[in-house]
């Protein structure tokens, strides 16, 4: 056991130097792009497998949260017709460390043709999925938190704080108000907060 607390404890040590070391990476160029085409999209798509996708799915939700109207689109589905959704100017988010992932390629091929804008969240640059998109937004990943440096942990975090960031930069962009927020979200504890002003 006691090894196992010490792994826990150094999990938050090695996510949160890993994060403090991405902010380096911040291109303010890149995320002023990023943001103008999310700001102007009629609709936006994000897409990713794995943990990635799992974050995707959370993106979708943000987005929702400030009325930016959007959608995961499964890899699996895309191809069978959930690339329909899509339509010129529209925003498709793919998020991949390795930039390669295959189940992502041909949805790339896809919003290439039918003019959609992409922005590529990645570790690598040089990547398909990069030199494909329109925007590149890095990710950095030092290690991830389980000592085989294999399960989607740091680097799941990692993808998380950029599109909070991205939410972040959105809000201020569009304008957007809490009471807006407010109507939206009546549930829970947030909700009796807001709606009690």
């Amino acid at each position: 056991m006691k090894e196992a607390m010490a792994a826990a404890r150094a999990a938050f040590s090695t996510e949160a130097a890993s994060i403090e070391k991405m902010a380096a990476y911040f291109d303010e160029a890149a995320y002023e792009r990023a943001v103008s085409l999310l700001a102007q999209a009629p609709r936006i798509a994000a897409s990713g497998c794995g943990h990635s996708g799992i974050i995707c799915q959370h993106f979708a939700h943000l987005m929702c949260c400030i009325e930016r109207p959007a959608r995961f689109i499964s890899p699996a589905e895309a191809i069978h017709g959930a690339t329909g959704y899509l339509q010129a100017g529209d925003v498709m988010v793919f998020a991949s460390r390795g930039g390669k992932t295959k189940e992502l390629l041909p949805i790339l091929d896809i919003c290439r043709a039918k003019d959609v804008k992409v922005i590529t969240v990645t570790e690598n640059l040089e990547s398909p999925l990069a030199q494909g998109a329109d925007v590149v937004l890095k990710q950095y990943v030092e290690r991830e938190t389980d000592k085989y440096n294999a399960q989607g942990t740091t680097s799941t975090s990692a993808l998380c704080v950029i599109f909070h960031a991205l939410q972040a930069a959105l809000i201020e962009a569009t304008g957007y108000q809490e009471a807006q927020f407010a109507l939206i979200h009546p549930g829970g504890a947030v909700g009796e907060r807001l709606n009690a002003k």
